[in-house]
């Protein structure tokens, strides 16, 4: 089954940017990477995005599936209108059979779009329970700042470790024992690049 990479943040945090660069950047490291969409718009559709993802992992033809959003995102989007928690557990038990799980930081700004943008007040209030609903389930994640091109970079790295293969140069320079990680412009350079390392070692040894 292919490699399953699952971007999450609230609206205007730039998953779709993200994932459209993304796709080309793995396609030129010779991998065939397939990109599911959001099909989110709707509130019924949330188990359409998990069927259009599953599908993609299990084609014969990919080897890295991205994924814009998750069922995740709908269920803290039920509990910040409706008050509704009844979606997190189906919700979490789908987001834990991803691969990766990568959360955009907050540091873009917020842009409307005309269609499902109210602020960011909501942005932020979504990643605090997608935040707090990962940690509470043991959900390793890895959150990515900066520009796009930084944020690239970051993501590159995780997927290249979850490969076991480098995807970046300075991948191949660490890997080779010629230098070490370092975060970059991170709002928390330290742990939370620890913390999705340990908790990725964690899964591993599990599995």
């Amino acid at each position: 089954m292919a490699l399953t990479v699952t971007l999450l943040g609230g609206e205007s945090s730039g998953k779709t940017t993200l994932a459209q660069a993304l796709q080309p950047l793995l396609q030129a490291q010779g991998l065939a990477c397939t990109l599911v969409s959001e099909q989110l718009r709707s509130w019924c559709e949330a188990r359409a995005q998990t069927d259009a993802i599953e599908t993609a992992a299990h084609s014969a033809e990919t080897q890295v599936v991205l994924a814009d959003t998750t069922e995740l995102v709908i269920a803290a989007y039920s509990e910040l209108y409706f008050a509704d928690r009844s979606l997190w557990p189906a919700a979490i038990e789908q987001q834990r059979r991803y691969s990766l799980t990568l959360l955009m930081g907050l540091d873009l700004p917020w842009v409307p779009d005309g269609l499902f943008r109210d602020g960011p007040a909501v942005r932020a209030a979504t990643d605090t329970v997608l935040r707090r609903e990962l940690q509470a389930a043991g959900i390793p994640f890895q959150t990515l700042y900066g520009p796009l091109a930084l944020r690239a970079q970051q993501a590159l790295r995780a997927i290249g470790t979850a490969l076991q293969r480098p995807l970046t140069p300075r991948d191949a320079s660490w890997e080779q024992g010629r230098r070490p990680w370092s975060c970059e412009k991170c709002s928390d350079p330290d742990c939370e690049h620890k913390l999705f390392t340990q908790l990725l070692q964690q899964r591993s040894t599990k599995d």
